[in-house]
């Protein structure tokens, strides 16, 4: 069975995300964070379906917030590597594509 996970500092970008919201609207980052959590169940679904940002990677653009999901598809787990604005730093992420998730998440503690 396929599994989703995300790398630590991806997970630290979406908890970052959720604060600058819930700083601006009351409750407007738990509605990022439920979106986010909406488009990892459809990225866990249907892996291939959405297109190659940089190749390996593939992104999901969410609908309500100017925000992408980055991840890779490996043989028996997506790895969502960042959650990025649409709109800045644009490859910020690439080196994330070649170290394995415990690799990364070891050398950003």
């Amino acid at each position: 069975m396929v599994q989703l996970t995300f790398l630590t500092i991806a997970r630290d970008e979406l908890a970052e995300v959720k604060r600058f919201y819930n700083r601006q609207q009351q409750g407007l980052g738990d509605a990022f964070k439920r979106e986010a959590g909406a488009a990892a169940k459809l990225i866990l679904e249907r892996p291939l379906a959405w297109q190659v940002e940089i190749e390996p990677a593939r992104r999901f653009l969410l609908n309500q917030f100017p925000y992408k999901m980055v991840y890779l598809v490996r043989a028996e787990q997506i790895i969502v590597i960042a959650i990025m604005h649409q709109h800045r730093q644009p490859d910020y992420w690439v080196e994330r594509t070649t170290s394995t998730p415990s690799e990364h998440n070891k050398n950003n503690q």
